[in-house]
Order: C-alpha cells, then structure tokens, then sequence
C-alpha cells in the first residue's frame, strides 16, 4: 500500500470514528444493506464499519476465514485443531484421562492409537465423535 492508500484509509478511519449514532446508523445500512442488530453500542457499530472498510482497501480475509466466521454467526462451532505435543484432559466417570497428541496418532496411558473417536470409544464403551468428547470440535 502506497503512502496515498495509507492516508486514505488513515481519513477514512478518522471519519468514521466521528460518526454520531444517527449517521453511524445510516453508514451501517448502506454497507450491510440492513440495520444492524438492536442494542449494539455506537462505538461496536464504529468498529465494524471501520473494519470492513479496511477489509474492502487491503483485500479482505482468506476464504478459510470467512467460512469459519460465518460458522461462528450461525452459531455453529468452529473446529480446532490439536497440534503434535498438545494435550487433551477429560474426566468420565470420576476418572481423569490425559490423552498426548503426537504425530500420526494419539497416545493415552502409554498406549498408541490412530483416532480420538477410538479413545474415546476405549473410554465410554460407546461410539462417540472424539474430537466432541475431548472438546476439540
């Protein structure tokens, strides 16, 4: 971004944050085609407005991103990821299992295993999502 785009966005910015309610109001239905949602704070309305028009100059988000911030306004969880050397704890029945995340798999009480569904099958003696029972999804 040049020194031009750099100030347009810098006025751009300031602009909005000098919105009063009413014109904050008026911005929100031209960008979003729709009034916002009852009871947000006039200084929320300013950070959303000034945050898609930063998206709008420098590109926006990645598509990876944009899906998972629509599953999150749908109310849908959005999946996480364990990374090799993390580690999962759930208690069931009055035990605590402490599951590691390696490579290639899963280790629990010194045990190798492929899946989070299979510990937790291991665990509950029913068939259940791992990755929801171990609370990474």
């Amino acid at each position: 971004m040049d020194a031009d785009q750099t100030l347009a966005l810098e006025q751009a910015i300031a602009a909005i944050d000098q919105l009063d309610r009413g014109r904050c109001l008026d911005r929100w239905r031209e960008a979003f085609d729709q009034p916002p949602p009852k009871h947000l704070s006039l200084q929320f309305m300013k950070r959303v407005l000034i945050w898609g028009f930063q998206n709008q100059m420098l590109g926006g988000v990645s598509v990876k991103t944009e899906r998972r911030l629509k599953q999150f306004a749908a109310g849908q969880s959005v999946p996480a990821t364990a990374k090799p050397g993390s580690h999962l704890v759930r208690e069931w029945n009055g035990r605590t299992y402490q599951v590691e995340v390696v490579d290639g798999g899963y280790v629990m009480d010194g045990k190798t295993w492929r899946s989070l569904s299979a510990i937790a099958r291991h665990i509950t003696g029913a068939r259940w999502s791992g990755p929801r029972f171990f609370g990474v999804q």
